[in-house]
């Protein structure tokens, strides 16, 4: 009797509860408390999760930074003006403060709080259907329970790495000056991003890529050419490459590679790639395999009875814009609002690199891979007149995939200056299944970008 009282004094009731509010995660706890419902959102670190933080804002910053040192390296009599990183890099590389974090986190909790939200800081842990145990204090949730814990990074089963002190991209964007050489293991989009954004503050630069190419999700011509680029740029390029062994002395990084090369580095960045955060959510009281790598959901996001899921946890890709697509299904389907499944055809992707690589729908192999009859359609910017101009930056690309029966667009890439930007029309283009024959008569401005695409139409074949 004892026992129930004080589960009954422990336990409080509530509509909704959200754990984990990183970008999708304060989404759906701040539009449901808008709408009337009680929530409580479950926290453990900062409020708003990776991306003002550790992940799309700072490496942004630092990309920014780095970029313009590089555009000015290449007008005539300025190469020699940044001679090391110690000139501008202190400067520019300070992206992140601990007190800003602070304040922005109080900023963001202080927002949801004003919306009617309730935060409980702490680690979140299901405890059976519609119940979140967050360090002692159980939450029962009337409507459901939303799981967005988000991602962390994958550290590859390296002799000798877990014994060193390697970094993750937390711990990059988070220094007060460049180091003057850097190992990256790692060619996908954190790898190359931060690579790029260290090397023209003067570190040297190695990136180890176990794939045959860099960015290997991508089609192989993105990946080719970045590293065309970045070994232009003065960047070493080693993929179809492992690690195999990692050792740190007070002189550095020592990694061992498959060849038997040692290679040797100030830092040691670990950029292989990100795993869901289910560890310790308590799954298995739900019903579910603790030890699934993401969590499987349907159309409406739901997971299992009242249990949805958004974000990284789904295996449909770590990327904020997914997070925030998904939150608004998951808001609606806990009103019980009318609105579309999840639609994940012209999924959009982009690697801030310089150039751009942006991306949406089905690469050539994975339309292949459906069976589809594809044709395939490309042009180089650098035959056109705005990549003309632009001269050694207008390097990039635009890859068309076809489904040739139905004659539209599943998939497309973007690559150069403003990869990103010309990948909205793109991503329409898939997403409304916009006949090719309508795209091939477009007035495409020039000069611009985008008017590549109308070269890559006429390349269908």
């Amino acid at each position: 009797m004892y026992q129930d009282k004080e589960d009954e004094r422990m336990t409080q009731e509530t509509d909704v509860v959200v754990v984990g509010m990183g970008a999708g995660g304060e989404r759906v706890a701040g539009r449901l408390a808008e709408s009337g419902l009680d929530v409580v959102g479950v926290e453990g670190e900062l409020v708003c999760g990776e991306r003002p933080y550790w992940a799309c804002v700072p490496s942004k910053m630092m990309l920014r930074a780095a970029r313009l040192l590089a555009e000015a390296r290449r007008v005539p009599g300025m190469a020699g003006q940044v001679r090391t990183s110690a000139d501008y890099g202190p400067v520019a590389t300070r992206v992140r403060a601990e007190a800003a974090d602070d304040w922005n986190d109080q900023v963001a909790a202080d927002r949801f709080t004003a919306r009617g939200g309730r935060l409980a800081r702490g680690h979140g842990r299901l405890a059976g259907p519609g119940r979140v145990d967050v360090d002692g204090e159980v939450f029962a949730a009337r409507r459901g329970v939303v799981v967005a814990t988000g991602s962390r990074p994958w550290i590859p089963p390296v002799t000798g790495l877990d014994r060193v002190p390697y970094w993750t991209h937390r711990d990059a964007v988070s220094i007060k000056e460049p180091p003057g050489s850097l190992i990256v293991l790692g060619g996908g989009v954190v790898g190359l991003e931060l690579a790029q954004a260290f090397a023209p503050f003067g570190t040297a630069v190695t990136i180890v890529e176990t794939q045959r190419r860099l960015l290997s999700a991508e089609e192989p011509e993105a990946g080719e050419l970045i590293a065309r680029v970045l070994r232009a740029e003065g960047l070493t390029v080693r993929t179809d490459t492992r690690a195999a062994a990692v050792r740190h002395r007070p002189d550095g990084f020592f990694v061992r590679l498959d060849t038997g090369e040692e290679i040797t580095a100030e830092q040691l960045l670990v950029a292989a790639g990100r795993r869901a955060n289910l560890e310790g959510l308590g799954l298995e009281t739900v019903g579910l395999d603790p030890r699934a790598r993401a969590l499987e959901v349907d159309e409406q996001l739901l997971a299992a009875h009242a249990l949805w899921a958004v974000g990284d946890v789904t295996g449909r890709g770590a990327s904020t814009h997914m997070a925030m697509y998904q939150a608004d299904i998951v808001v609606r389907a806990v009103l019980g609002a009318p609105g579309p499944d999840a639609d994940y055809r012209a999924l959009p992707r982009v690697t801030f690199t310089d150039p751009e690589v942006g991306a949406v729908g089905l690469t050539e192999a994975q339309a292949r891979e459906k069976g589809l009859r594809v044709r395939t359609g490309g042009a180089e910017l650098s035959s056109s007149a705005r990549g003309r101009i632009h001269g050694q930056a207008g390097e990039g690309l635009v890859k068309l995939v076809e489904d040739a029966d139905r004659g539209v667009l599943v998939g497309a890439t973007a690559m150069g200056p403003a990869g990103s930007e010309v990948l909205y029309g793109l991503a329409m283009a898939v997403q409304a299944e916009v006949p090719v024959e309508r795209l091939r008569h477009m007035i495409y401005a020039y000069p611009t970008f985008h008017r590549a695409v109308r070269d890559a139409l006429a390349a269908l074949c």
